[in-house]
């Protein structure tokens, strides 16, 4: 995961009025580590924005129109680039920082040690933050199955497994994740109580055999979280409930919606914002008799 890898940057110019719109759209490339990128190329426009990576472009290719133009990039310790923009911080009760940065923890927090990795979130977008907050308001009586689908880093499975010191499992469709997830359990001293499995939602036997869950956690996106709904409302115990992440403010009537349909209710939620864009973060609760 270290060391000179061969970059490479997707850009394509567009108008001052479509820039933020575009930006919006590229936002599950941030969170994912892509380092997205716009500057204004004359006054009022027009705007370049550019996405830089390494390794696979697939992700990147898959989420753009095929009118963007790719340049190779000279070989750049990519990781170590991200690693120097990413500070610490405080969100609720965790102190999240980086391996590198040794300065001292605010007294009373729980640390979160987190790498950053370009394919990796390592906390600092509105979506993480709110699940972040969410998770420490908690009943930790109401959390003794937790699991967290599409974990990334592992940060939010880490974060339960401290909060609560109780065994948390994990799954994202990403084997590549998965390794990064253990390895930052490893970082963290929870490798005994957090559990990784490859898996696309709940399909791993082991998550599978786990349910039902008091607590499902997914900050993924709002097309899979929609997809996800019957499965989760199934894998719930009555009265658990579903932290949901991923999707824009806009997005959180259309999710309602689809919870709804399988039993699952607002509880309540929290929006934060990142550059410029407002992110809602729900927690549902099944009914007691499922819908």
């Amino acid at each position: 995961m270290s060391g000179p890898t061969s970059g490479w940057k997707a850009w394509r110019n567009v108008s001052a009025a479509e820039r933020l719109a575009r930006e919006q759209a590229l936002e599950p490339l941030s969170e994912s580590g892509f380092v997205v990128t716009s500057r204004e190329l004359s006054r009022d426009g027009p705007w370049r924005i550019e996405i830089f990576g390494h390794g696979d472009r697939q992700p990147v290719e898959a989420a753009i129109e095929s009118d963007w133009r790719w340049e190779d990039l000279p070989d750049i310790d990519w990781v170590a680039e991200n690693q120097r923009s990413f500070q610490s911080f405080a969100v609720g009760p965790f102190w999240v920082h980086p391996s590198h940065v040794t300065d001292a923890m605010p007294a009373g927090l729980l640390p979160l040690k987190i790498d950053a990795g370009l394919a990796f979130g390592t906390g600092t977008h509105a979506t993480t933050r709110g699940c972040l907050e969410m998770l420490a308001g908690l009943d930790s009586a109401e959390t003794n199955n937790p699991v967290d689908i599409g974990c990334g880093s592992g940060i939010l499975a880490i974060a339960m497994a401290k909060l609560w010191k109780r065994p948390v499992l994990g799954g994202d469709n990403d084997a590549e994740a998965v390794e990064v997830a253990r390895e930052n359990a490893e970082l963290n001293s929870v490798a005994t109580l957090c559990h990784f499995h490859h898996a696309a939602g709940l399909d791993a036997p082991a998550l599978a055999k786990a349910a039902p869950y008091d607590l499902i956690v997914a900050n993924i996106l709002a097309g899979p979280l929609v997809g996800l709904s019957e499965s989760f409302a199934s894998a719930l115990r009555p009265g658990g409930r579903a932290l949901l992440s991923g999707l824009l403010v806009e997005q959180a009537d259309h999710i309602l919606d689809a919870y709804a349909r399988h039993g699952l209710t607002l509880e309540r939620h929290l929006d934060l914002e990142t550059n410029d864009s407002q992110w809602r973060t729900l927690l549902l609760r099944r009914t007691a008799n499922g819908g």
